[in-house]
């Protein structure tokens, strides 16, 4: 009888450590074939906007991973096959040209397309006899271990996170393989594509930055241990998690997440062991409550389907979104006269990465003060986010709508307040936006509302150098150094909270959960 070989389908599990996957196909085969598609369709248009799908930052990113990965299983006797094509069309191909593939294994994911591909392959094996095991482990609680089936998952995140901590568990980690069982013979690896290949092009590094990071499993447990071991950052994160500037505000694990370069269940890990040897705090909780987030909304995925990308949303709501191209083109390069948004956009659109509380301020503006359809913010995001998550991405934007599961949670923000509150010298502001950097202090924020010696003053000529505002909301006047008939006055009124653009003011320490959650309507 013939060696048996598994292929071993790998997407968002680029990764070693916790890894079913390979713990399965190291018990169940001779050969093991670690293969990674790079899927034509992944580089197509978004669904409903026509976006490239793939922006150049997360691409580079998945070129990273998948370079590191190859890296990896090189040290232990193998390699990553690497090819260009339908998942389920390259199996094909492997099966009839390997002597004898017993079984493909695979990680099962959310969404309607990943789930597609997965029926595919299984609709290939069936036909060509060939077994198909599939294994869970995207979230840090097991699917299996949730005190409820997913069709019943609460509609309020709160209830499912105490569920999950009184009555489930989070498994223990799968290890590390010593070696991956060796490559059929005369297999040929296959070269990794270049950004070009992929029809993009080499992204500029920016020095300004907040996520000057590479892809791959080795950088994000490397980035692990500096930010829990060598620098003792976790122990403050609940405080410092709404910044702006810097690397170490936050953990900044979620693009690796998105990859699967680094497992949920192993960050959990690690923080218990750091509560056990250091400290447990809030903050250290905090890591575990927002890994949490995250399961939800994979869950949320998994209850709802497809109506995650319905212009109605999960309440099946109308509301008449306008379609403005005009104003989305604004919005999207940072040009709506609105300095915080457009810090925020061009940041995004310079690196790829923005941080949390830019994206609760952007979302709520495009839906909430411009009316803009919220699936050309989704499709953005989707875009040029280096931690593109489908189910985080869209389940937010949805949140940010007021068409999420629960309706309760419908906020607006207040861009002029939200700028003073986490950007209280306007150092961010400044940063992004350069024609801005005449005016100084927390008067940033709205230009418009200064006098013509100040605008002078600064170099700056709204319309000119800097938009006008697209659009003004009356809440922003109390916080603009407008008065209440409307005059206008040479400075703005001294930002509240204390200095620096990544201290989150105490007031507002538990604020921005995850993407848009908030207790507070004062905005």
């Amino acid at each position: 009888m013939s060696a048996r070989t598994v292929i071993c389908l790998l997407r968002q599990d680029l990764r070693l450590h916790d890894h079913e996957v390979f713990h399965w196909a190291q018990s169940h085969a001779e050969h093991i074939v670690p293969l990674y598609c790079f899927d034509p369709r992944h580089y197509l248009g978004t669904a409903v906007y026509n976006l490239p799908r793939t922006g150049p930052f997360r691409l580079r990113f998945l070129l990273d991973s998948v370079r590191d990965l190859r890296s990896a299983l090189l040290k232990k006797g193998s390699t990553l096959v690497v090819r260009r094509g339908r998942p389920e069309e390259v199996v094909a191909d492997l099966i009839r040209s390997l002597p004898f593939v017993s079984a493909v294994v695979f990680h099962q994911e959310v969404a309607s397309e990943e789930r597609a591909v997965e029926q595919a392959v299984k609709d290939v094996c069936a036909q060509m006899k060939v077994k198909v095991h599939t294994c869970w482990g995207s979230t840090l609680y097991h699917r299996d271990d949730l005190p409820f089936p997913p069709a019943r998952l609460p509609d309020v995140y709160t209830q499912f996170r105490k569920a999950v901590e009184t009555q489930s568990r989070v498994r223990p980690l799968f290890l590390s393989p010593d070696q991956v069982r060796p490559l059929p013979p005369g297999l040929e690896e296959g070269a990794v594509p270049t950004m070009e290949e992929l029809g993009q092009t080499e992204p500029v590094s920016d020095h300004r930055s907040a996520f000057p990071c590479s892809g791959g499993e080795s950088q994000v447990l490397a980035r692990l241990k500096h930010y829990f071991w060598d620098t003792d950052s976790i122990a403050t994160y609940k405080e410092t998690r709404n910044g702006l500037i810097g690397v170490d505000y936050s953990t900044k694990f979620s693009s690796w997440l998105a990859l699967g370069c680094i497992s949920p269940r192993y960050i959990y890990h690690q923080v218990r062991q750091y509560e056990s040897e250091r400290t447990a705090n809030q903050s250290t909780y905090w890591v575990i409550f927002e890994l949490l987030w995250r399961d939800y909304f994979k869950f949320v995925g998994v209850k709802y389907g497809n109506r995650l990308f319905h212009l109605k949303g999960l309440q099946d709501k109308s509301v008449p979104w306008k379609k403005d191209m005009t104003l989305y083109n604004a919005w999207k390069e940072g040009r709506t006269g609105i300095p915080f948004v457009d810090a925020n956009m061009r940041e995004m659109a310079m690196t790829g990465f923005m941080s949390n509380r830019g994206r609760q301020n952007v979302a709520s503006f495009l839906t909430k003060d411009l009316g803009l359809d919220w699936r050309m913010g989704a499709e953005w995001f989707e875009y040029l986010l280096v931690d593109h998550d489908v189910c985080s991405n869209y389940g937010n934007w949805l949140y940010s709508a007021g068409l999420g599961n629960d309706p309760r949670e419908n906020r607006k923000f207040n861009m002029i307040k939200q700028g003073l509150d986490y950007d209280a010298d306007g150092d961010y502001v400044r940063r992004w936006v350069p024609e801005l950097q005449g005016l100084g202090g927390g008067e940033v924020h709205a230009p418009w509302a200064l006098g013509p010696s100040a605008l002078n003053h600064a170099q700056v000529t709204l319309g000119t150098s800097y938009p006008h505002p697209v659009v003004m909301a009356p809440e922003w006047s109390r916080h603009t150094g407008r008065n209440a008939g409307g005059r206008q006055s040479d400075s703005c009124p001294s930002a509240r909270g204390k200095k620096g653009p990544s201290h989150t003011p105490k007031q507002h320490k538990d604020r921005g959960i995850d993407f848009y959650f908030s207790k507070s309507k004062n905005l």
